[in-house]
């Protein structure tokens, strides 16, 4: 097959280059080239999408695109341009209004109303989902075939969030200093992530057997505990797990989610309870397989022993430990 990754050269989209080459497609990665490297094997063509197609793209036709963007008007504009490939296009859990209803799926789940805009979503997840919403809409209208996956939380070596990689990489000090580890309550609040590389796998495979549909994109709901286990485990740690309620925590100016002084991948109040309770039985049928968590966590270490200046967002270890020390009083 011959494969447009509009992209390829961070994280997902690079990912996804890697594992079509590694298949033995022909794989075009159109980018600015300003952000990273494609992978070894796939041309690059460069393109600022708010141009117009570059004619180095028109020379042959495409049997699959596999777009990440954001951008409305870049959807279409590359649509328009390929119309007749099998289109995937990388959406979010974000498009979804409704967050309370448990074991929702995309055919049960409604979304927001779509944002046409190409300004920056800087204002939160709802603009960036209702942007997302207006992207699947305009694949889904201009595509011969489209599939539409909506990830959550995308983890693994090249994360440039931050976000999960925070966990190994807290335990990976803790089997160094032999200090507790700060989590959380409820610790079986349930959670879910994916891998970027089985993600990428799937999104190949999908491309191959001319997927088409909306699915999302994340493993089975399973308990924060389960999860920190499974870190513990690919980390070669085995740190005592001291156990915070919210509040407290709140009181401590500690922050959900991600960024300074925050404890990341948790959510507590920000979200309804639905968020990370994604029925993915389709998923799993179409395709989409879940690695252990331990592998994951030993990947994603050893890539941030490898790459110093990658980013880990949330508190810091001697943050953490002032946390710790005043709730023991």
């Amino acid at each position: 097959m011959r494969i447009l990754v509009l992209g390829g050269t961070v994280f997902l989209s690079r990912a996804v280059a890697a594992a079509a080459l590694a298949r033995g497609h022909d794989v075009v990665c159109a980018a600015r080239g300003v952000s990273g490297t494609v992978p070894d094997g796939a041309t690059l063509v460069r393109w600022d999408r708010a141009d117009e197609v570059p004619a180095a793209l028109a020379e042959d036709p495409f049997d699959a695109v596999v777009d990440v963007s954001r951008i409305p008007s870049h959807v279409r504009r590359a649509v328009a341009a390929f119309p007749d490939a099998h289109w995937t296009f990388v959406s979010t859990v974000n498009v979804y209004s409704d967050t309370a209803t448990v074991g929702g799926t995309p055919a049960t789940l409604p979304l927001l109303d779509p944002v046409e805009t190409d300004e920056d979503p800087a204002s939160g997840p709802e603009v960036y989902g209702a942007m997302k919403v207006a992207c699947e809409n305009i694949v889904r209208t201009g595509a011969a075939a489209a599939l539409v996956i909506r990830p959550g939380l995308i983890v693994g070596p090249g994360d440039p969030s931050g976000r999960f990689t925070y966990w190994p990489a807290r335990f990976a000090e803790a089997a160094e200093d032999g200090l507790p580890v700060l989590v959380p309550e409820p610790v079986d609040d349930p959670v879910q992530l994916v891998d970027v590389r089985d993600l990428a796998e799937w999104i190949v495979t999908a491309a191959e057997q001319g997927t088409t549909g909306d699915f999302d994109a994340v493993c089975p709901p399973v308990p924060r505990s389960e999860l920190l286990a499974g870190v513990a485990d690919g980390v070669g740690a085995d740190p005592k797990l001291v156990a915070v309620a919210p509040e407290t925590l709140t009181e401590h100016e500690v922050a959900q989610w991600a960024g300074p002084r925050s404890i990341p991948f948790w959510v507590a109040d920000l979200v309804e309870g639905g968020f990370m309770t994604h029925d993915v039985t389709s998923s799993l049928a179409a395709g989409l397989r879940i690695r252990p968590f331990a592998e994951t966590a030993r990947d994603t270490v050893a890539w941030l022993r490898a790459t110093p200046d990658a980013k880990v967002t949330g508190l810091t270890r001697d943050e953490e430990q002032e946390v710790l020390a005043a709730v023991r009083g």
